[in-house]
């Protein structure tokens, strides 16, 4: 089973369990050779390993060891072991000598915590024709190791070589069956190549058709380099030979790339290796023992990068981590730009609110989910005659705008009375401002001089808006900065941003359009904070509408305010459709389980706030969503509504 418990684009954290195991995803699943282990992986914070079941069926002594003690003792690991079937081999060699049944039986007998049916690896621009004939065999023997195990997990893999139609046809297949993880293979022919450009189009073409409820183990991805931009596609296994097949080679692992002893005056880092040992102490050693200590480096450096890559993803800053990463390499910010495109797929995953700030690191920020979601969600907003587009002022925004707004300049002559005011700022382009306290508008932080992209993505946003509006006008600083060439001037607008204007505002772009009208209607009481100033509770006729959520800046309705979203937006809108049997517990205030859900909107993302419904649409209980709808129908196990109140 495998339970998310963190977010961030298509990374998730999450526990994956193993009979009576618990691993910590994104895990490393070290490769331990049956008969060549040379380091104690455990140690190291390996909490699972990956190990060839046909090197140990093919090996006389090795094959008896494991009938008869297990591999667990074969190979001296106490945790879960996940075994490959072949495959590899099949790849190197193009046949060996067992059989699909035999593999799978193999491998349930020596005791196998996770086996993997026999694919076929069709490599990288294999001919259409053959990689289609190879998947086909592919998936027959996924069919067929489902009907030989027994109590062992199934990984079975998603093969189609470089051709994104057969990686979804094969992803789409398997998710039909009943696997527990899914490898996606024959991708290291890319790695070797440093083609990431095309491992980011198998990867995203399979992670899209994948259940979300299973993990997915990106194979032969053993470097920390990739570590980070792996796990932002969705990957949540790797298995690393690396460590020690580059340890053979003097060669130490980095997340910046990889260093050659030879070529080492400092060690790289501050494990225990590198701190006890000079290049030149390592150098003179005899092979085994060098070996095995470079072994180690790689191991430090590996699980290292795993942990920073979790701590990333629970505090919602893994794309700027992945950032940092890809610039280590021109074929990695290839991969990066690359997987950008992808962001009407990553922005369903994505939640809405994180712990972290947004920082732009470079114009592959313009592109992030963030962006791109904000100015989808622009469009629920209603729609004034003009616009106004303010210069950049501290945060936020509206607080900090002066008195004297200066002059003003518009395309052609104008006569508005209805103004729409936004500043203009990077990555966001132009904000609201009456959602300048919303996430993550006052949580961002960009550079004050702008790149060339930078400005053109302004550029192309102002043109946008004249098609939009009726009107707009600039400040003389925009049109300047900007080289606008707007020539008419224009006396500056009367400026206001009313509570009641910025509450409407937040409601209609977090709930959608209309959400704000109902909740704020009436004469409404408004109590700030003493401290920062900002709107904590509203009060509508002396009723608790809703309260704002001190570290976003979202709206948690009351039972009231859920009352009246409920009846002003239409079914299915913010809604999650629970079972009879869980009624009652939504009622009492309990949290709900995706397995009691069956039916939600389509919209909800993570940390969406949320109404909870029984099947006739009766109001149970509100809370906040910690999946998006696609992950909420799609589990059967875990939290899916941490429940803020029931409706009894």
């Amino acid at each position: 089973m495998f339970e998310i418990k963190a977010k961030d684009g298509l990374a998730r954290a999450g526990i994956f369990t193993i009979g009576d195991y618990r691993v910590k995803t994104p895990a490393l699943m070290p490769v331990i050779h049956p008969s060549k282990m040379v380091v104690d992986v455990k140690s190291f914070g390996a909490e699972i390993v990956i190990t060839n079941a046909y090197i140990i069926y093919k090996n006389e002594k090795l094959r008896d060891m494991a009938l008869k003690k297990g591999v667990h003792k074969l190979i001296g690991f106490d945790g879960p072991v996940v075994t490959d079937s072949g495959s590899f081999q099949l790849a190197e060699y193009g046949d060996i000598d067992v059989t699909n049944k035999e593999i799978i039986e193999f491998q349930e007998e020596i005791g196998a915590d996770i086996g993997t049916s026999l694919d076929i690896p069709t490599p990288p621009y294999a001919p259409y024709k053959k990689a289609k004939e190879d998947l086909k065999i592919t998936l027959e023997r996924a069919k067929e190791a489902l009907s030989h195990r027994e109590n062992m997990m199934l990984n079975s893999v998603v093969q189609g070589s470089t051709y994104a139609d057969l990686r979804k046809w094969c992803a789409r297949e398997l998710s039909r069956m009943d696997f527990d993880v899914h490898p996606i293979g024959a991708v290291v022919p890319l790695l070797e190549s440093y083609d990431y450009k095309s491992l980011v189009e198998v990867v995203m073409a399979s992670v899209e058709y994948l259940p979300p409820s299973r993990p997915r183990h990106l194979m032969g991805a053993g470097h920390p380099m990739l570590f980070a931009l792996a796990v932002s596609m969705g990957c949540d296994l790797f298995d690393s030979a690396a460590y020690i097949l580059y340890a053979n080679d003097d060669r130490l692992l980095d997340p910046s790339g990889t260093y050659k002893l030879e070529d080492l005056s400092e060690m790289p880092c501050s494990c225990n290796v590198c701190v006890e040992y000079t290049p030149q102490e390592l150098r003179s050693m005899e092979e085994n023992g060098r070996r095995n200590l470079i072994a180690a480096h790689n191991l430090y450096v590996s699980f290292a990068e795993i942990r920073r890559v979790r701590q990333a993803i629970n505090e919602g800053s893994l794309m700027e981590l992945v950032d940092q990463r890809c610039r280590a390499h021109p074929r990695l910010l290839d991969a990066y730009r690359k997987m950008l495109n992808y962001q009407e797929l990553i922005e369903k995953y994505d939640p809405v609110s994180k712990r972290s700030a947004f920082f732009y690191t470079g114009p592959e920020s313009l592109r992030r989910v963030e962006v791109y979601r904000h100015h989808k969600r622009l469009n629920r907003l209603p729609k004034k005659k003009g616009v106004a587009l303010l210069s950049v002022y501290n945060k936020p925004y509206s607080r900090h705008v002066p008195v004297d707004i200066g002059e003003f300049f518009s395309p052609v002559p104008v006569e508005v009375d209805e103004w729409q005011f936004m500043v203009v700022d990077i990555p966001f382009g132009i904000i609201p401002l009456e959602l300048d306290e919303f996430y993550p508008f006052s949580q961002n932080e960009s550079p004050s001089i702008l790149d060339f992209e930078s400005e053109n993505f302004i550029r192309s946003i102002i043109k946008k808006l004249e098609e939009n509006y009726k009107t707009i006008i600039v400040s003389k600083d925009i049109n300047e900065r900007f080289n606008l060439g707007f020539k008419f001037r224009v006396d500056p607008p009367s400026f206001r941003v009313s509570d009641k204007d910025r509450l409407v505002a937040v409601a209609d772009y977090q709930f959608g359009e209309g959400a704000g009208e109902a909740l704020f209607k009436g004469d409404l009481q408004i109590i700030k904070s003493k401290k920062t100033g900002r709107i904590r509770y509203i009060y509508v006729d002396d009723e608790l509408i809703a309260s704002i959520r001190t570290s976003d800046g979202f709206i948690i309705p009351s039972w009231k305010g859920a009352s009246l979203l409920h009846s002003s937006l239409d079914y299915p809108r913010c809604r999650v459709v629970v079972d009879e049997e869980s009624e009652p517990f939504a009622r009492e205030g309990k949290n709900i389980f995706a397995k009691f859900v069956i039916e939600c909107d389509k919209n909800i993302r993570a940390n969406d706030e949320v109404l909870i419904v029984n099947e006739d649409d009766e109001l149970l209980a509100t809370g906040k969503s910690l999946l998006c709808s696609e992950e909420i129908l799609d589990f059967n196990y875990g939290q899916a509504i941490k429940t803020r109140r029931g409706g009894r």
